[in-house]
């Protein structure tokens, strides 16, 4: 299946864009019952084609090995008053959540036996932080972010695969723009590549920027973006980034039936500059992915629908009218999305 899934991608790559809706059919969301109706899954982490991680409302964690067949509850106890909007999982046995909040609503947790334990590794207890996403370099390097603090992003940074956290100093950091935060709305407002890039989207602010560290998060540069912001509910929501150069930002207004026009940037020089995208997604999007082993495609997901690029984010064109808020491939093409009402989806052709 991997590798026929893998196939279709490479075909909507090569096959002329006026051919490819007849001789070849996009590949599609086949949705997987995970059981959680009630449950909204903002946090995803896609480790293969057989294995993902998703965290939601309610303190919720579900954990797959079998391609989404079945979904074991592994919720850390205690959590049910608690959101989840990130995941990082670095195997079937290894992950760390993160809860969003206000003063101690943030909270980071780590399991080592595939969830039926969890040690909780962070509170927050400063009641004027927020965090909002994390991100691994690797297995042991890790950085985590809240909201504006004193007038600057805080990063909190771990060494030890998210066992233990400390709060960076904030003196390589740009001051905030008055309302600027980030959204914690699929766990991609924080995203890394390689051993130490890491970049941060911001909206909420006169302008949504993309900030840039290539020290793990001790010095940062800010970047305006030509996504709109200008109100509370407009900006970057996510990032990525397939190397240190190339990026995607894609946003617009997550308001129900705001039009969201620019919604979508390209970057080409590790995120010091951004340009539009020339046919951007028709709606606010709300998470991002590269496909493994190709240079040109990737999707993008928000409440109406998933949008796939094959031209590295110049154009984008909708597949599928599936609401999901975040998505994720792994390395073997195993494409997950997941969002509201316990939707959780894997890509096939």
């Amino acid at each position: 299946m991997a590798i026929a899934c893998g196939a279709a991608l490479a075909a909507l790559t090569a096959v002329p864009a006026q051919a490819r809706d007849t001789a070849h059919r996009a590949p599609h969301w086949e949705l997987k019952d995970s059981g959680a109706a009630d449950v909204r899954f903002r946090g995803l982490s896609a480790v293969s084609r057989n294995t993902a991680w998703v965290a939601g409302t309610a303190g919720t964690v579900l954990r797959t090995t079998d391609g989404g067949a079945s979904w074991r509850n592994v919720s850390p106890s205690g959590a049910a008053d608690l959101q989840f909007r990130d995941i990082e999982a670095f195997d079937a046995r290894r992950a760390v959540v993160l809860a969003i909040g206000e003063g101690e609503a943030s909270r980071v947790y780590r399991t080592d036996d595939a969830g039926a334990t969890w040690t909780e590794s962070f509170r927050n207890t400063d009641a004027s932080a927020f965090y909002d996403c994390m991100t691994f370099f690797d297995s042991r390097h890790g950085l985590a972010m809240s909201d504006p603090v004193d007038g600057k992003f805080r990063i909190l940074s771990t060494g030890d695969g998210g066992r233990s956290w400390k709060v960076l100093p904030n003196t390589g950091m740009p001051a905030a723009l008055d309302g600027e935060a980030g959204f914690a709305a699929s766990g991609q407002c924080l995203v890394s590549s390689g051993p130490r890039d890491v970049w941060l989207a911001t909206g909420g602010g006169a302008r949504a920027r993309v900030l840039h560290s290539a020290d793990r998060g001790l010095t940062w540069t800010a970047t305006d973006t030509p996504i709109p912001a200008g109100d509370p509910a407009r900006g970057v929501f996510a990032l990525a980034f397939r190397d240190r150069t190339h990026g995607l930002a894609v946003g617009g207004n997550y308001t129900a039936d705001q039009p969201s026009p620019l919604a979508a940037a390209v970057s080409g020089d590790g995120g010091h500059t951004w340009r539009p995208a020339t046919t951007p997604p028709p709606a606010y999007r709300s998470g991002v992915t590269w496909v493994p082993r190709s240079r040109s495609t990737a999707l993008a997901v928000g409440p109406t629908g998933t949008d796939l690029t094959t031209d590295a984010g110049r154009t984008w064109r909708t597949v599928d009218s599936g609401s999901y808020d975040t998505v994720d491939c792994a390395a073997d093409l195993g494409c997950w999305a997941a969002g509201e009402k316990g939707r959780v989806a894997r890509l096939e052709d």
